[in-house]
């Protein structure tokens, strides 16, 4: 009976680890540092509207914070620039609000899988099937690579079509297009979006990579 549930748990926490390391690597680029950074990076490009870096880190906090905080959309509605006129328009506005649900929820499942990960991994100290379940990390390692491989290759040899892609599982139609003189392209342009899912896949395939080569099951 043993073997029967702990196989169980160990397929079990091979599936959550996937979900665990998409959601870390959401969680790291979610961080205000992120946006220094890339603003800084010397190949970024130069906004034709007149955004300034200092412009850019002036308002793109307000975005990344509205993502995270318990704020409603005039968050980001009461926002204007110097001049009075509003930051963003309301297609923008909708947009932002659609984002903010799929981002929480996507931190909610990563909360929900750290937790469960971490509740198993302690259920296997105690119920002697620590072997199982570091089986299952290893395995759950290499399903990331699987699948990072192949979204990966997909992003690398056609970008703008993997991020269509991205944007049709999470939104409906065209709503996430907007016109270059939009502030959301403003402060993330194409570029911006290319660093973060390289990040991404970074993150994800060394922690991958960690799981299933650096993870050593104990000598029967």
């Amino acid at each position: 009976m043993k073997f029967h549930y702990s196989t169980i748990l160990s397929w079990f926490v091979t599936l959550l680890t996937p979900l665990f390391l998409i959601g870390l690597a959401l969680r790291i680029m979610l961080a205000p540092w992120f946006l220094s950074v890339e603003y800084n990076m010397p190949y970024f490009p130069a906004d034709d509207y007149g955004f300034t870096k200092a412009d850019r880190l002036r308002w793109a906090p307000y975005a990344l914070n509205y993502l995270t905080n318990n704020a409603g959309i005039s968050y980001l509605g009461d926002l204007k620039f110097d001049d009075g006129a509003p930051l963003y328009n309301e297609r923008e506005l909708s947009h932002m609000h659609d984002v903010k649900q799929v981002t929480q929820g996507g931190l909610r499942a990563w909360t929900v899988s750290l937790v469960v990960l971490a509740l198993l991994g302690l259920w296997a100290w105690r119920g002697n099937w620590s072997q199982a379940y570091v089986q299952g990390l290893r395995r759950g390692g290499w399903l990331m690579i699987i699948l990072a491989a192949g979204f990966g290759g997909f992003a690398a040899v056609a970008f703008w079509q993997f991020f269509a892609f991205f944007h049709s599982l999470f939104f409906k139609g065209d709503t996430w297009l907007f016109e270059f003189s939009d502030t959301l392209i403003r402060l993330f342009p194409m570029q911006f979006w290319q660093d973060v899912f390289t990040w991404v896949g970074v993150i994800v395939l060394g922690g991958a990579l960690f799981l299933a080569f650096g993870l050593k099951p104990k000598a029967a």
